[in-house]
């Protein structure tokens, strides 16, 4: 892991030493740099990878789990960053609401989120909920129940704990980093985190 950081560093090191200028490619400029052969180099900005060490396992049964949770993380992933997203927002959107019109809010946000997303998570399995809580609860910090409760209330609360019970999840335990060591190592390459814009925040 160290010697690819330092690698990194040293590659735009260069770069940052280089010749540079714009280039038109398909209607738009970028910027550019010449290698040490005179090649041209189109500098972009891409989206952020996680770049992690191989992982070692015990057994092919430890491998064969870290890829199956690997792809219910894949499949999970944008919902839980919708999540995420929802759930930052209405923390802010709602702090200096009353409860009655924090309920209403609430509410009707619940209605339009059961129709974008109450299908697509009907059909993922119970380790796919598995992996998509853990993603959650790794962000928020927090075990879904508290969630439930803090937004919707108790009653609400002990009514999905009851019912996810059916399906084998506990939604009052917490995920805990070092219970599963193979979701961890899964996790750890998914950031599922959001910030409100800074217009939102001003607002």
């Amino acid at each position: 892991m160290r010697l690819i950081l330092t690698s990194l560093l040293l590659l735009f090191s260069a770069l940052a030493l280089a010749q540079e200028g714009y280039t038109k490619v398909n209607g738009q400029y970028y910027p550019y740099t010449l290698d040490d052969c005179g090649d041209t180099i189109i500098i972009a900005q891409l989206d952020d990878i996680s770049v992690s060490s191989p992982e070692f396992f015990d057994s092919d049964e430890e491998y064969k789990l870290y890829r199956r949770y690997r792809i219910y993380a894949q499949r999970a992933y944008p919902y839980a960053v919708d999540a995420i997203r929802i759930f930052r927002e209405t923390e802010y959107m709602t702090q200096n609401m009353s409860k009655r019109d924090r309920r209403r809010y609430i509410k009707r946000l619940q209605d339009e989120l059961e129709q974008k997303f109450e299908e697509p998570l009907k059909k993922m399995s119970k380790t796919q909920g598995k992996v998509l809580i853990a993603m959650i609860e790794r962000e928020t910090d927090e075990p879904i129940y508290d969630l439930i409760k803090e937004l919707r209330g108790g009653l609400t609360a002990r009514y999905w704990a009851t019912l996810a019970g059916f399906y084998g999840h506990k939604l009052k335990q917490q995920y805990t980093i070092g219970d599963d060591r193979i979701l961890d190592a899964v996790l750890d390459d998914f950031d599922v985190s959001y910030e409100l814009p800074e217009r939102q925040v001003r607002r």
